[in-house]
């Protein structure tokens, strides 16, 4: 029930020096101690301002153009011009200047730069942290991720109405930019300096390979050197027989995006379509399944593979609606001759195109 100021009078001579390892730690040790991650979450505001003077006398890590960390950094100086050229446009709009709709709608198309954002942070930087033990705050911050896609969507549907809700679309700009610039002062601050203590130069190599889309990352080099291996070898199958090429061709061009996850609820494949749905990267090979989801579905994916494992279902399906796609996701127990279970497979498809089929199509119609 106290204020930050009175926090801060009262601690500063003991959090004067507290650098951002130090609020990670202490954010994973109460959660090692049981508190949910989503009180923390709660509380992780309120930890950069207790802490903020402490984090700004903590020097900047420097990036050179072809680091990572200078892709990161310079999406997020585009987040915060893209929030500071919107902000007058919201005011003039729902001030009633109808005029300004069209180029408000069209600026606003640029924020979908913060979904890019935390999808690669979500997809490569916070497989490395847990690889490293660093758990308790990425999920925190996955949270908070996922707090502000809500806000960002709902400002996105309030401007598709075309009519100035004045306070309403005002309210949630105003919190979609508050909580996306606490957001870049917290990835500066607190996570950039965790990467830079923890990443080996392997790290970063493998991540400016993903970003550049590079196939043969070090996670990937052994599958490729057994392709190159087995490229004329083919591998028996219960119904033919198929090179690793020809394996990894079919997949990779089904019109679905694949996952799989062993018995041991380790990811161990993808396919790499051209149109994925849900962004994945090598990274997440070799990761607990549970990781690759934020905190808010965890529960979710555990149930359906405890069920799974029992034996009590064999099959889970959702579909939702995003970016003007209709996704069908549906998940499929494996299991061997013997009935037991060795892993799951995810498959996601975009089924709008699908949906809106009518009659009937039996002539071939290219010319």
């Amino acid at each position: 029930g106290r204020t930050v100021e009175e926090l801060q009078a009262e601690y500063g001579h003991i959090i004067a020096g507290a650098s951002a390892q130090d609020i990670a730690a202490a954010e994973r040790e109460v959660i090692a101690e049981g508190l949910p991650v989503a009180e923390v979450q709660k509380l992780c505001d309120l930890h950069v301002a207790v802490f903020q003077a402490g984090l700004e006398s903590d020097p900047a890590p420097e990036n050179k153009p072809g680091h990572p960390l200078f892709d990161f950094r310079t999406e997020n100086e585009l987040i915060e011009r893209t929030l500071e050229g919107l902000e007058g446009l919201v005011l003039r709009y729902t001030g009633g200047d109808q005029a300004v709709l069209q180029t408000l709608s069209e600026n606003a198309k640029n924020l979908d730069i913060i979904l890019c954002h935390y999808d690669k942070k979500e997809n490569m930087i916070f497989p490395v942290l847990e690889k490293y033990g660093f758990e308790g705050p990425s999920k925190v911050m996955w949270g908070v991720d996922n707090e502000i896609r809500g806000v960002l969507r709902q400002f996105t549907d309030l401007l598709a109405t075309g009519q100035p809700l004045g306070i309403t679309l005002e309210s949630r700009f105003n919190e979609l930019s508050r909580k996306a610039k606490d957001m870049i002062y917290k990835e500066e601050k607190v996570l950039i300096p965790e990467t830079l203590g923890r990443f080996t130069p392997a790290d970063w190599q493998q991540m400016a390979d993903e970003i550049a889309g590079v196939v043969n990352q070090p996670a990937l080099q052994e599958m490729n050197g057994f392709y190159s291996a087995a490229h004329t070898s083919e591998i028996p199958l219960k119904t033919g027989a198929l090179t690793a090429e020809q394996i990894d061709l079919l997949l990779t061009n089904l019109p679905v995006d694949v996952t799989f996850v062993d018995e041991n609820d380790k990811v161990r494949y993808f396919t790499q379509g051209k149109e994925r749905i849900f962004t994945r990267t090598a990274a997440i090979i070799g990761r607990d399944v549970r990781n690759c989801h934020p905190p808010q579905s965890v529960h979710v994916v555990q149930k359906i593979i405890d069920d799974f494992k029992a034996g009590k279902r064999d099959v889970a399906e959702f579909w939702i609606q995003m970016q003007g796609a209709f996704v069908h996701i549906r998940y499929f127990a494996l299991r061997d001759d013997t009935g037991a279970y060795k892993g799951v497979i995810e498959v996601s498809q975009n089924v709008a195109g699908i949906r809106a089929l009518e009659g009937e199509k039996r002539l071939l119609d290219w010319e």
